[in-house]
Parts: C-alpha cells; sequence; structure tokens
C-alpha cells in the first residue's frame, strides 16, 4: 500500500513516510492509493474479535509488512490500548429503543482523540527507535518537531500520548480561552519537559492556518523536521476506522443477529462534526465494505458543513472572527474543516472529472480540481461544487445542525427522561449535538432503523455547559451529575502547576519565536 496526495501532485509514498510528513509536499492531504476491501467473508471472520484484534486486520489492510511485521504492529495495538479504562475500548450503548452511543471517551484524556492518538504517539517512538538504533552521539540522532492545533481534545490526547518521548517535541497551539477549563488544564499541568503549549488570541482556525504555514515553510520544516499529529495525519483517521467495525458488531451481539444473516436493519452513524476527521473515518469504513445505510454530519451553529450537505456551496459566513461562533460544544467551533479535502478528492474524481478522461490521468485531474476550490475557499470564502458532485455526496452523507439551546435541552432530557423504563444517561454537549441532529433529521429512529451517535468526549470535560443544562428553573444543579460523573482523575486538576506561553496575536512569526526558543535550549 503507498499513498498519494489530495492535489494530484505527490505520489508513491510509502505509510511511513505518509505519517512522518503529516501534510504532502503539494499543499495536499496524503490518502491511500487506493481504498481496500474487507476480506469477502469479514462479516463472520470479523464477528467476535476484540477491539485490539479488529484493529490489528483493519490496519493490516493499510499497512504492508515490509514497513511494520504484523508481530511489531500487534504490539504496537497493544500498547496503545492497555491505557483505555473500559475492556471493550470503545464500548456501545442502549441508550432506548433504536438509539446507541458510542462511548469513545474510556482512553487516557477522556476524549475519541485518544483512540487515534494513543496509537500515532507510539508510532513515532516506533518509526524514531528504528532510525536512531546504534546512533548513540545525541548530536546525530534522528528528531521529530510535532506542531498541532487544538480546538480542546486534540491537544491533551496528543500531549498525553507523545509525553517523554525520546528524541521527540511536541508543541500545541490552542486559541486563549476558547477550550474548556479541564481541556486547557489537562494540557498545560503536563510539565514534561518535551512538552511545550502555547496560547494564541485568535481562534481554532487562526491555530490551524498557523500550523499549515509551518509546514509549507520548507526551510522551517526541514531544520525541525516537523511532524503532525492534527486529523491531517492520515494515522488518525486510519485508526479511527477501527470503532465503526467494532460498534457494528458489538451492535449485532446485542440484537443477537448473526453476522451475514439475511435479518437486515438500517444502520445510521451521527457524528458531531468539526474537522471532519471521526466522520471521514466512517466514510473510509462504509467504503471498506461496512453495511452503513447513512453518515449524519451533525454541526453546531458553525453550520458550513451542513449547509454544503443542502447545496453543495461551500462558503464561510461572514462575522467576528472570520464568522467562527462561540458555543457550547467548543470542540466544533472551526469554519474550515481540513479533512473535507479528502472527502472532497473522492468526489471529484468520481463526480466532477470529465467520464472521458483516461483512468491513469483521473487522479492529476481531481487533485487540480481540489486545489482550485481550496484556493477559492481561501481567496473568495466560497467554492460552489456543482450539483453532481452534490449527489455523489448525499449517497452515503446526510447533515443538520443544532443550537447551543437545543444542546442544553437534550443534555437535560436524556439526563432527567419523562419515560420512567429509560436510565438516565449524562451527554457531553458534543455528543448531545450528534443525538439531537439524529432525531431531528432522520424520520423514525426504532429497532429496525437503528442511530448509533458517537460520544466524542466525557461529560466532564464540559461541566460548565453540562451544568448549564441540567439547571432547573430555581437554579440548582442536579446532584446526581457530580456523585455519578465526574472522575476522580480530574481531582486537584484545576489547581495542579501549569506551563504555557501566551501569544499576543495570531501571527506565525511569534510562534517560530517561541519554537526557536523552546529547541534551543
Amino acid at each position: 500500500m503507498q499513498y498519494k496526495s489530495t492535489r494530484g501532485k505527490a505520489n508513491n509514498y510509502t505509510f511511513e513516510q505518509a505519517v512522518l510528513a503529516g501534510l504532502s509536499p503539494d499543499g495536499g492531504l496524503f490518502i491511500p492509493q487506493s481504498i481496500p476491501q474487507a476480506p469477502a467473508d469479514f462479516l463472520t471472520k470479523w464477528a467476535s474479535l476484540s477491539f485490539q484484534e479488529l484493529a490489528l486486520e483493519v490496519l493490516s489492510l493499510y499497512i504492508d509488512q515490509t514497513e511494520i511485521p504484523r508481530q511489531d504492529l500487534k504490539e504496537l495495538v497493544d500498547r496503545s490500548y492497555s491505557t483505555f479504562r473500559h475492556k471493550d475500548i470503545t464500548p456501545l450503548h442502549h441508550v432506548k429503543d433504536g438509539l446507541y452511543i458510542l462511548e469513545l471517551f474510556h482512553g487516557p484524556t477522556f476524549a475519541f482523540k485518544d483512540v487515534a492518538l494513543q496509537f500515532v504517539g507510539n508510532l513515532f517512538e516506533y518509526f524514531l527507535k528504528r532510525k536512531n538504533a546504534g546512533i548513540e552521539n545525541k548530536a546525530d540522532r534522528h528528531k521529530i518537531t510535532v506542531v498541532g492545533a487544538t480546538s480542546g481534545d486534540t491537544g491533551s490526547a496528543a500531549i498525553y500520548g507523545l509525553r517523554n518521548k525520546q528524541d521527540l517535541d511536541v508543541f500545541i497551539l490552542f486559541p486563549t480561552g476558547r477550550v474548556s477549563p479541564i481541556q486547557e488544564a489537562q494540557m498545560t499541568t503536563v510539565l514534561d519537559a518535551n512538552v511545550h503549549n502555547v496560547s494564541v488570541k485568535g481562534t481554532f482556525d487562526d491555530c490551524q492556518d498557523i500550523v499549515k504555514g509551518l509546514f509549507a515553510n520548507k526551510d522551517f520544516m526541514a531544520k525541525y523536521n516537523l511532524g503532525a499529529v492534527n486529523s491531517i495525519n492520515w494515522a488518525r483517521i486510519l485508526a479511527q476506522t477501527v470503532y465503526y467495525f467494532h460498534s457494528y458488531f458489538s451492535l449485532l451481539r446485542s440484537l443477537n443477529i448473526t453476522p451475514g444473516s439475511e435479518k437486515k436493519i438500517h444502520i445510521t452513524y451521527s457524528v458531531p462534526t468539526g474537522n471532519f476527521g471521526d466522520i471521514l473515518a466512517g466514510y473510509y469504513a462504509h467504503q471498506m465494505g461496512l453495511p452503513t445505510d447513512k453518515l449524519l454530519v451533525a454541526t453546531n451553529a458553525n453550520d458550513i458543513l451542513y449547509r454544503f450537505f443542502c447545496s453543495g456551496v461551500c462558503e464561510k459566513s461572514v462575522g467576528e472572527d472570520g464568522g467562527v461562533h462561540e458555543t457550547l460544544s467548543p470542540a466544533m467551533d472551526i469554519v474550515v474543516s481540513s479533512n473535507f479535502e479528502r472527502l472532497l478528492f473522492y468526489l471529484a474524481r468520481d463526480a466532477a472529472v470529465d467520464a472521458q478522461v483516461p483512468e491513469a490521468e483521473k487522479d492529476v485531474k481531481a487533485g487540480e480540481i481540489v486545489n482550485n476550490w481550496m484556493v477559492d475557499l481561501k481567496q473568495k470564502g466560497r467554492f460552489d461544487t456543482g450539483a453532481q458532485v452534490l449527489a455523489e455526496a448525499k449517497k452515503i452523507f446526510d447533515a443538520g445542525h443544532v443550537s447551543d439551546q437545543e444542546t442544553c435541552d437534550t443534555i437535560r432530557s436524556y439526563s432527567h427522561p419523562r419515560n420512567p423504563s429509560q436510565a438516565p444517561y449524562v451527554m457531553d454537549p458534543h455528543t448531545a449535538v450528534g443525538v439531537k441532529a439524529a432525531e431531528t433529521v432522520i424520520p423514525k429512529i426504532d429497532s429496525q432503523n437503528i442511530v448509533i451517535s458517537l460520544s466524542t468526549a466525557h461529560p466532564a470535560k464540559f461541566s460548565d455547559a453540562v451544568e448549564k443544562a441540567l439547571k432547573d428553573q430555581e437554579g440548582v444543579v442536579f446532584e446526581e451529575f457530580f456523585k455519578t460523573v465526574l472522575p476522580k482523575e480530574f481531582d486537584g486538576l484545576m489547581t495542579a502547576e501549569r506551563r504555557v506561553t501566551l501569544i499576543p496575536r495570531a501571527d506565525e512569526a511569534l510562534v517560530i519565536e517561541v519554537i526557536d526558543k523552546e529547541l534551543s535550549k
């Protein structure tokens, strides 16, 4: 398996090269040369596998044994998920008839990013150890400087995955005051010497633009050998495909359905969506053969993706901070979703490239189309893909958007259900967006039309929003939240020692100064 760029000008990269580079030299994102199909008998062959065993099978389709021997890959997988608190890693929770919550928050930082970044951290370490085998002189050793932007969860998950790794430094940029207090504390209280937090006065999109600028700066990238942990890194998308397969088999077991039997159910995955990486993993799983009816893009007030799937036009909204609205679900407060480019490549190739173009030239032509769309979005604030591309997208995708008020109402209704037969379930605001979008968009949710809504974070990570939702008319907070939901790992976190560098404005040059200063030590 080799990798290519969404811009059509870079090809024949190995998995290791794609992972370590993060961003393609032509400015695009790495994708597999072709999407592999799951084995013809995977519905029966994989049905009873554990998460770790399933991960080994899925990852092996994308990683040649010549690059990572199967036994080495197994050890990487086992080590990555040994840090999770639940034996099923990503358990499926039945909430009510037809609605299931896929809990992705049982890793070290209580967020779905752990599923990918525990694996990515071990991958970086594996590649570095292999490159540096037998090299004792510190000056001669191969080193990586990881730079990432976060709207909250990526930062802490990356830090916990990379802390104290030899020959590796990690710099995480986050928007000042725009991540939850718990998220900021999780990042800035990690005092390992190789961890550097940078608080930038601006938005997540500003931080993301700075990171992209650093990767486009060839001299700077070469000087520090930059590596990426944002979801532009292909390994993150790949790791996340596993829990779609795992949840499917978990669902069949809970319903006593024999995999591969003629008993049919319709499954929609509802995914709270910011940078488009989580739902893109679902798209790859679907393309590999996972029986999925729809992938529902659930957005908050930052609804550029919702508007695209309604019209085929990708257009930034006009307003303060470049159109970014501050909401109760801050990890989704994003305008330009980096991973959306990966989907656009496939849509362009299937629906925008002229059918008369020879097969060998379609990738290049699709890359040119995607590049033009990206240039238009940056320069004009919009691009229009046309009716054919929209029709192709809607074959698998649907979309919905949810207000802050609806988010609060959803948290409250599930934590204190009116139906006495339904057990209370406290969800974080992002999970609530996914659940409410499903309730709004999907005509019927029952035992035959099932929704699996992805829960991307533990509710305690967004306790202010949950507390707001759980207040009754007298302003009293439900005590059950504090008794049953807050993890013991958060005790003392808010008062622990912190280390962070403040940047007064979104300026790439200022970030370069910080990196130069820290690495010169």
